[in-house]
């Protein structure tokens, strides 16, 4: 532990007058603004951008849903992708994997694994799994990796499903 996180972030972007509303450390200010003023094509952008730095490379867990919206019954494809920090973490290191479906119902797995090895051990970076929703509502799901009872990490998104099957 004992990293810190720093997450900024930039509010509203005006293509007309170059304006960008910031909470930046000076040293990266200048090549992140022209990114952002212009943005990736060249032209003004417009909207909301939310910028997240880490300062030790601390890793990241995102959580992404295939559909987003679907009707009942459904069946939905989620992506998990832990990016950023080493190879090698200890304490993401074989973590348990437990999904919670926001279905009042949760799936979990626990891996073998052999003991950590710095330097020759790696993480897993990538989780995926389908979960099938009989019913329409919004469901909010969540993936912890966790180290016995405690999570480490944890991302969540939310689905929709639709349908005139309602729980």
């Amino acid at each position: 532990m004992g990293s810190v996180r720093a997450v900024d972030t930039v509010g509203i972007i005006s293509g007309y007058n170059g304006l960008v509303t910031r909470r930046l450390r000076a040293s990266l200010l200048p090549a992140l603004a022209a990114v952002l003023v212009l943005g990736a094509s060249g032209h003004p952008a417009h909207g909301v951008v939310r910028v997240e730095l880490t300062q030790d490379g601390e890793a990241r867990l995102r959580l992404r849903a295939t559909p987003r919206v679907a009707f009942a019954p459904a069946s939905i494809l989620f992506v998990g992708e832990l990016r950023g920090g080493p190879d090698d973490n200890e304490e993401l290191y074989c973590a348990s994997v437990e999904w919670d479906w926001g279905d009042d119902t949760i799936s979990s797995t626990t891996p073998d694994c052999e003991p950590f090895e710095p330097g020759v051990s790696r993480i897993r970076r990538r989780f995926s799994v389908r979960h099938s929703y009989d019913y329409g509502g919004r469901y909010q799901v969540r993936l912890h990796l966790k180290q016995r009872d405690d999570i480490v990490i944890s991302a969540r998104t939310r689905v929709e499903v639709r349908g005139y099957r309602i729980r």
